[in-house]
């Protein structure tokens, strides 16, 4: 430049070199000027949380519920009358899986795998005091891996103690019930009638059904028919049969009243039985006694060793009386009509000594527990649809469940605590139920009418159902062994005969 010329301008600084100056005047501040000059630079009227990050609480959550909840077999009251097996294997692996979870999860504990059919496992579940799923915890010594508390310290599964206990108990073997059945017979003529009892099956495996004016007899173990006696030419027909209980003798109602026993074996009438002034549509053996229901509201109990001999009259119903059961002791008669009473008599009163009212209509299915002395079950009909227990000891009502349909027959298995029932209007189902949890074990459709008829078979494992279709069809329903395996049988055969 020249001597006592003006000064050059100063260079302007690159914006590079800007950015570096602010970023570094920024760091030297105090940490306490950096905070309020960004408070002070905001404009969200948010105040500003201590912390870095967001923590949500689960205070407020029950994972065991949830958890629970998530399990397919946790259903709401209106989906334990829709059909399910729950005793499938996929069922039960989702049981032991959703126990495995608990135990990795909520530390609950579980060593063995929980029945699908009982209820207190919900119970159970639901009864647990608060859990926190986020702890600390203060890890104590650990023992020897060979202890039952500990797993080995080389072992190589994520798994807990616990979990593998649950993983190796023993799981019972699912039981299968077919759906379809072994055999289908034709019954032309039989009736459709909710008040008559036209089936059952006898000690010797003899099926006696009554058809029109005409009682047959089919051999399980042969398949031969014959009939057994022929009531047209008195004009009459057949409105129940019952056999007694060593299968010697049929009892057999018709529409005059009368009652007659006959020699299967012999193929001949013993005698025949006055006393009902109209038809009888339930009958019930009691040792050597009989005992038959009419539509004239009495029910008789006579002795067929000594006859003619002084019969009882019991007088409790006001309409006809279309359901009778002996209980196991022998002790006590139940009987069910159309006036929607169920009524307990004993062996020496003439009134009943219990009198149940709950059903809103005609309570003909009646059954007997083989399993819990006292306990009886019945079903009503379409203004009804309820199955109901009942303890005869105390006289009180047990429970109940709404079917969704008329309740035709009731039996009870000889080897387990279930029971199946047969329905009418408006689905005409089949349905097996485990007691008392009330449980569907299955559901059998087939019979295009009511299934008014039912029978089980002298070894317990088979029934026999018939309805207004003409259908007689046989159901493999309960087990004596509950093995997976079904037996083969000479009768697994779709065959229909005449």
């Amino acid at each position: 430049r020249q001597r006592g010329g003006p000064l050059p301008a100063p260079r302007q600084p690159r914006r590079e070199e800007r950015r570096l100056r602010r970023q570094i005047n920024h760091q030297n501040l105090p940490t306490e000027a950096r905070l309020s000059k960004c408070v002070s630079a905001t404009c969200s009227p948010v105040s500003v949380k201590s912390g870095d990050r967001f923590i949500p609480t689960r205070a407020g959550s029950n994972w065991s519920i949830n958890f629970h909840y998530a399990n397919e077999n946790c259903r709401s009251p209106s989906q334990n009358h829709k059909s399910k097996d729950a005793t499938s294997d996929s069922s039960k692996d989702a049981v032991a899986y959703a126990a495995l979870l608990r135990n990795e999860l909520l530390g609950a504990g579980i060593e063995t795998v929980p029945d699908p059919h009982t209820d207190d496992r919900r119970h159970a579940v639901l009864s647990q005091g608060p859990h926190s799923l986020f702890r600390y915890t203060v890890h104590a010594k650990r023992v020897p891996f060979d202890s039952d508390n500990e797993i080995s310290p080389y072992s190589l599964s994520p798994l807990s103690n616990k979990s593998h206990k649950l993983l190796r108990s023993p799981r019972k073997p699912a039981r299968k019930i077919s759906k379809i059945p072994f055999k289908v017979l034709d019954a032309p003529e039989l009736q459709d009638d909710f008040y008559l009892n036209l089936v059952d099956w006898s000690a010797g495996n003899l099926l006696s059904v009554g058809l029109g004016a005409c009682v047959y007899l089919w051999s399980a173990c042969t398949s031969q028919v014959t009939r057994l006696c022929d009531l047209s030419v008195d004009g009459d027909s057949v409105t129940s049969v019952c056999w007694n209980e060593r299968g010697s003798l049929v009892a057999v109602g018709t529409h005059k009243g009368y009652v007659q026993i006959w020699d299967a074996a012999g193929g001949r009438k013993l005698t025949s039985l006055e006393g009902h002034s109209a038809r009888v549509g339930a009958l019930a053996w009691n040792g050597e006694q009989l005992s038959s229901g009419s539509r004239d509201r009495v029910i008789l109990q006579r002795d067929v060793r000594t006859l003619p001999s002084a019969e009882r009259r019991l007088q409790g119903h006001r309409q006809e009386v279309c359901g009778l059961k002996w209980s196991p002791d022998h002790q006590h008669l139940a009987s069910g009509g159309n006036d929607n009473k169920l009524l307990v008599w004993n062996s020496s009163s003439l009134l009943p000594v219990q009198q149940y009212s709950d059903h809103l209509a005609a309570v003909k299915a009646i059954a007997w527990s083989p399993h819990q002395h006292g306990l009886l079950a019945s079903g009503g009909g379409t203004a009804d649809r309820c199955l109901r227990f009942w303890n005869t000891l105390t006289g009180q009502a047990l429970q109940s469940t709404d079917t969704g349909s008329q309740v035709c027959n009731l039996a009870w298995s000889k080897h387990a605590n279930e029971l199946v029932s047969t329905h009418g209007y408006s689905q005409n189902q089949i349905l097996v139920w485990k007691y008392p949890s009330l449980t569907q074990v299955a559901k059998l459709t087939g019979h295009s009418y009511r299934v008014l008829y039912l029978a089980v078979s002298p070894d317990g494992e088979a029934i026999v159902t018939g309805a207004g279709d003409e259908t007689l069809r046989f159901w493999n329903v309960f087990s004596k062994t509950r093995c997976t395996k079904e037996s083969k049988s000479v009768l697994n055969l779709f065959t229909r005969i005449r």
